[in-house]
This record gives structure tokens, C-alpha cells and sequence, in this order.
């Protein structure tokens, strides 16, 4: 949790009100205006600094809680740098080119969106990380999605579904481990429970996408081109799938996300060293700038140019501004008034759920961080569940109904913003196809009451 401390304390009207101005305005310059994210957010920085200088709350003590608030991100940041290398590793060793090439070996256009969200779940379980798999695998749909003619936007929503689903359903999950370790619920029990309503969401999700999957007389179209640019380029190798065994072992072994990243990393880069002939100059400015494709076929260039640090500039400065910008609205209290309002008017079951899941979403809107939106939101209703009866695996199966499948659906959002930048398919484009992270909080919220008593 950010550990900073409200210095007003406005009433829940005046809260309510700054909410409903913030939202209006960052959804106004988004999907009004298409400007970046970067610009509302930097503007509700400017009104919520104003606000507290105008409640006399010293400078100082706003600029300490935009730090505090960047902080709490710097191990995302650090993730963020090493998948730009990531990437553009996997790209010159040829792994993402190899996965890319047996995805167009192994599916036909029938079912391919069914396909792409179950088979991402699969590996979004196995490698218990969402972002993860969405710059790797995803990248690979995205590709075969191009040349099959097939639509973007519902193919990364197939993405973004299936890697959610792993990332609440994976024992090596960060979200998963927090959300039952903030509530004190057994690892297991918890993957248990919030089955109660994965599952069903899982089921729908997947009959959603064969219905809109092309059919049988679809034509691939220029698959065959794109299989023979892909071997021309000379990336495809025995050693391409090296890498990706090597981020699965670190998975399978618990290893942290950052050492298991590094070590994919490297032996990608140490893998192209041998294989491609590629110089350790340009390697390193492939590392920084990306890998560029060069092959004879103008569409599978512009697929295999990803990667590098300098792709993950914009997301990691997004992120900076957007949890300063959520510091602020701790120090000049605005959330902590929201919260304590909402723990004051909560008086069964159903409404004590709907609740946790509203104020889960509505910190995913306001700060843009999944994390945060579990840490708080768990917090603050821990002792409502105990007075109420309900059990904690109903409070941390909600914090991941609401909190961790909400983020990608915000576009100024951590997750948000990364799956947009990798898979280049703007939030928007693919939030009406996210099918399994919509319909997770609206399962919850109708049916978790029935299961909130359960021991």
C-alpha cells in the first residue's frame, strides 16, 4: 500500500464530485479528443495539485505523495525495461518467429479466436504472468491474425482474456498470491474458490469467441507468404525454442519475474549470437532500439519489428504519471473519503460485494494499477467481511474478479497501456472483445452472494 497520509479529509459529496470532474475529464481528452493518455493525466495532476494548495496542504507533502505514489511502481517499471528486451531477444533468436511460423503450421481460420483464448489461457496459467504472455504469445497471434485477414481488435481481446485467465488461475501468479495473501486465505483454496465463477466466465468467453471466429470458407489468405518470409529471414532455428523452455523452467521453479526475464533474456541473445551472426554492436543496439525486420515481404517486417527499451518509454512514463497521480489523491483525500463512505453504508451480502467489487474498479479507473487496487481494496474490507459472516475467500476471490481483470480495460492503466504498445491495438479497439475480463466483475457481482457464507 502507498504509505501516504490524507491531509484533508473533504466530505464524501466534494469527493464524489472531484471523481465524477476527473473521470469526465480523462475520458473526455481519450475518447473524445484521441489524445495520448499522458495529457489528462498530467491535467488532474495540475487540478489535484491546485486542489490541495487551495487546502492548504503544504507543497511539499503533495510532491512527497507523487513520489510515493511512482514508487510503489518501480518494480513494474523495471519489468517493463527488461520485456523490451525481452522481445526483441526473442525476435533475433527466433523464438517469436518460430511460434508465429508453427501458429500458422497447426491453425486453420475455424475457431481461431476460440483457439487464440484458450491456448493463451493455457500459457498465460503455465507462466502466471498476463503481461508476459501477451508480449510473447501474444505478439505471435497478433501476427497470424494479419496475415489471416482476421479482426485485430476481437484477436486481442482473445489475448487479453486468455492471459487474465491465466493470471488469476496460475498458483505463480503475482496477483493471485497477493490477493490471498493480503486476506489470509490458503494459495489453493483461494484458486479454488474464484473457480466458482472463472470458470463459467472462462466457458462463455470461449463460446463468444468460436461464434465470431471466421468460418471454413475463409481463405488464409497470405499465410504461405508470410511462412516463407519468416524462414528467409534466417531467425527461425533448433534453438529458438531454448528461450521459451528457459522462461517456463524459471516459472515452474518460482523463480522472480526479473531473474526469469533476464535469463530468457540472455540466452535469447546469446542464441542469436550463434545462429543469426548477428555482431554484439548491433545486438546491444537491438537490446535498446528493437529488432527491425528485413526480409523481401513488407508484412512480416512490420511484424517482426518490436522490441527494445526505447518501445517501453512510453508505457514506463505513463505509469510514473498516473501513479503520481494516484499519491495525490491519497494526500489531499479524496479516495480514503470514498472508502471510508463506502464502509459506512454496507448491510448484507450482496451489497458489501457489490461494493468491494466497485471500489476494486474504481481504483483501477482512478490510479491505473492492479496492485493497488488489490492492497486497498482488501485492506479496507477485511474487517466488513469478519463482522458480516462472510468468509475471506469470498473477499479475495472478488479482489480478483474486479481488480485484477479490470486493469487492461483502462486505458491509462498499467496493463492498459503495455498490452496496447506490444500488441499495437489501442484499449479501446479491444475492450468490447475482452469478453472473459467483462464478464468476471458482472458474475461476481450477481452470483458471489451465494457462495459469500461458504466455509
Amino acid at each position: 500500500m502507498i504509505p501516504i497520509s490524507p491531509r484533508h479529509r473533504p466530505s464524501i459529496m466534494e469527493a464524489i464530485l472531484f471523481f465524477l470532474c476527473t473521470v469526465g475529464l480523462i475520458s473526455y481528452f481519450i475518447i473524445g479528443l484521441e489524445t495520448v493518455p499522458h495529457i489528462p493525466i498530467l491535467l488532474g495532476t495540475l487540478a489535484l495539485i491546485a486542489y490541495g494548495l487551495m487546502k492548504q496542504i503544504p507543497f511539499k507533502d503533495l510532491q512527497a505523495a507523487m513520489i510515493a505514489g511512482a514508487n510503489s511502481g518501480m518494480g513494474a517499471i523495471f519489468l517493463f525495461f527488461l520485456i523490451g528486451i525481452l522481445i526483441s531477444s526473442w525476435m533475433i533468436s527466433g523464438t517469436i518467429p518460430a511460434l508465429i511460423n508453427t501458429g500458422f503450421s497447426v491453425i486453420g481460420s475455424t475457431w481461431f479466436y476460440g483457439i487464440v483464448f484458450a491456448v493463451t489461457a493455457i500459457i498465460g496459467v503455465a507462466l502466471g504472468s498476463s503481461l508476459t504472455t501477451s508480449a510473447t504469445v501474444g505478439v505471435a497471434f497478433i501476427g497470424m491474425s494479419v496475415a489471416m485477414d482476421a479482426e485485430l481488435a476481437i484477436t486481442a481481446g482473445a489475448i487479453v482474456s486468455g492471459a487474465f485467465f491465466g493470471d488469476k488461475m496460475s498458483p505463480l501468479s503475482d496477483t493471485t498470491n497477493l490477493a490471498s495473501s493480503i486476506v489470509g486465505v490458503d494459495l489453493f483454496e483461494h484458486i479454488k474458490h474464484i473457480g466458482l465463477t472463472t470458470i463459467p466466465a472462462f466457458i462463455i468467453s470461449l463460446v463468444l469467441f468460436i461464434l465470431l471466429s471466421p468460418d471454413e470458407t475463409v481463405s488464409l489468405g497470405k499465410v504461405e507468404q508470410y511462412q516463407t518470409a519468416l524462414q528467409s529471414a534466417g531467425l527461425i532455428h533448433w534453438a529458438s525454442w531454448l528461450p521459451l523452455v528457459a522462461l517456463v523452467i524459471c516459472t515452474i521453479f518460482k523463480i522472480p519475474a526479473f531473474i526469469s526475464l533476464a535469463v530468457s533474456s540472455i540466452l535469447a541473445t546469446l542464441s542469436a549470437s550463434f545462429t543469426s551472426g548477428i555482431g554484439w554492436l548491433e545486438i546491444w543496439n537491438i537490446w535498446f532500439n528493437g529488432y527491425t525486420g528485413t526480409t523481401d515481404f513488407e508484412p512480416v517486417n512490420e511484424l517482426l519489428t518490436k522490441g527494445g527499451i526505447n518501445s517501453m518509454l512510453f508505457t514506463i512514463s505513463l505509469v510514473i504519471l498516473a501513479l503520481s497521480f494516484g499519491g495525490l489523491l491519497f494526500v489531499t483525500g479524496i479516495l480514503p473519503s470514498m472508502l471510508a463512505s463506502f464502509q459506512e453504508k454496507l448491510q448484507n451480502a450482496r451489497s458489501i460485494i457489490l461494493s468491494t467489487a466497485a471500489t476494486a474498479i474504481g481504483v483501477n479507473v482512478l490510479i491505473g494499477e492492479q496492485y493497488l487496487s488489490i492492497l486497498l481494496t482488501g485492506e479496507t474490507y477485511k474487517d466488513i467481511y469478519d463482522k458480516a459472516g462472510l468468509t475471506k475467500k469470498s473477499l479475495s476471490r472478488t479482489l480478483e474478479d474486479a481488480g485484477t481483470v479490470i486493469n487492461p480495460l483502462v486505458p491509462w492503466s498499467v496493463c492498459g497501456v503495455f498490452i496496447a504498445d506490444v500488441l499495437g491495438v489501442s484499449v479501446l479497439s479491444y475492450l468490447p472483445f475482452a469478453f472473459f475480463c467483462l464478464l468476471s466483475p458482472v458474475i461476481t457481482i450477481l452470483f458471489g452472494a451465494k457462495t459469500a457464507k461458504q466455509k
